[in-house]
């Protein structure tokens, strides 16, 4: 029954902070909380009484070592993907590394234990609780990015912002094609309810492009059907900070202040969030889908740059325990 209640204190928690500001990451640990105890908490309850119940429960206890070798695996096969379609940079590497990573833990911690003896059982239990919390969090990460991405948001927005992701050859590429069909989806969206924003299609030119994104997304733009009136290109920005800083200060100076919608790919929703509240910008964000293959580089990648943004609290939230832990090595060593 504690499980069960836990599950629904995450329950609670989750509808609080979501209703207060749905931008804010801890909604993600209070929602993958929810569902964690929740269904192991039903599961105990039921597992006196059903023989399903029972072996589902067991089931999870196996569902561990078989996760980390098939994570591990997956990340690994997904990196070969990457660099076969994408390119050889670190960033398409990303998966490769982490599945390597994801096997080699286990094997590298059995070896202290085996070498090492009591301090290599400290060490081990070190690498499983670091490895547990960044399991835990990524998780978090990636079910609240999707939940977030197609939550409907009770805002009447002023604009609706796509963020420029690259141009190839002066074109757009399927990637910012799909942001943008994702922002005239929700533009047909808010004219549907009587609303009229602008649409900003935000991205400066870089170093290896032949135009502005901004403008080469104007131009898709006006060829899908967006009235020329509304669309109005941002085309300074080369970062998602000055994406969401230039087009607050593009619209200010049209005339049109208020909240925004950003529309970007769905594994960037929740970092852009973050940083636009951060930002004390008034705008929540909408995802548009990725091409599966991409989708375990691309939330690695995002989750990386999630945790450097947010050092301090990672490291306030993991040194307690790292501390208890090696004071409690340090003691039992001692002793023995």
């Amino acid at each position: 029954m504690l499980t069960l209640a836990l599950g629904v204190v995450f329950a609670v928690l989750y509808a609080v902070y979501r209703k207060k500001d749905p931008r804010l990451l801890r909604n993600g640990i209070f929602l993958t909380a929810a569902i964690a105890f929740g269904v192991l908490g039903l599961l105990l309850v039921a597992a006196p009484y059903s023989i399903v119940a029972a072996l589902l429960l067991g089931l999870i206890g196996l569902a561990v070592p078989i996760s980390i070798l098939v994570f591990g695996i997956g990340l690994i096969r997904n990196g070969f993907t990457m660099m076969k379609k994408e390119g050889r940079s670190l960033g398409n590497r990303l998966s490769l590394i982490l599945g390597l990573a994801v096997l080699a833990l286990p094997v590298l911690s059995i070896a202290l234990v085996l070498t090492l003896g009591l301090a290599g059982l400290f060490l081990a239990a070190l690498i499983a609780f670091v490895s547990a919390y960044a399991s835990m969090v990524f998780i978090s990460f990636a079910i609240y990015s999707v939940v977030y991405g197609r939550m409907r948001h009770q805002i009447d927005p002023v604009a609706i912002v796509v963020h420029g992701s690259g141009l190839i050859g002066g074109a757009v590429p399927p990637l910012l094609r799909g942001r943008l069909d994702r922002g005239i989806q929700v533009h047909h969206a808010e004219y549907m309810r009587g609303n009229r924003p602008l649409i900003v299609p935000s991205g400066g030119q870089g170093s290896d492009e032949s135009r502005p994104e901004g403008e080469a997304m104007a131009e898709y733009l006006r060829e899908q059907g967006v009235p020329e009136e509304l669309i109005v290109p941002e085309i300074r920005s080369t970062t998602t900070a000055e994406n969401i800083r230039m087009s607050a200060e593009l619209l200010e100076e049209r005339g049109r202040p208020g909240p925004v919608l950003l529309v970007t790919s769905d594994y960037h929703v929740l970092r852009t969030a973050s940083l636009a509240r951060r930002m004390g910008v008034e705008a929540q964000v909408v995802g548009s889908r990725t091409a599966r293959y991409y989708v375990p580089s691309a939330f690695i990648r995002e989750f990386i740059a999630l945790i450097v943004e947010n050092r301090k609290a990672s490291i306030v939230a993991l040194a307690p325990f790292c501390v208890m832990l090696v004071t409690l090595a340090i003691a039992v060593l001692s002793i023995t």
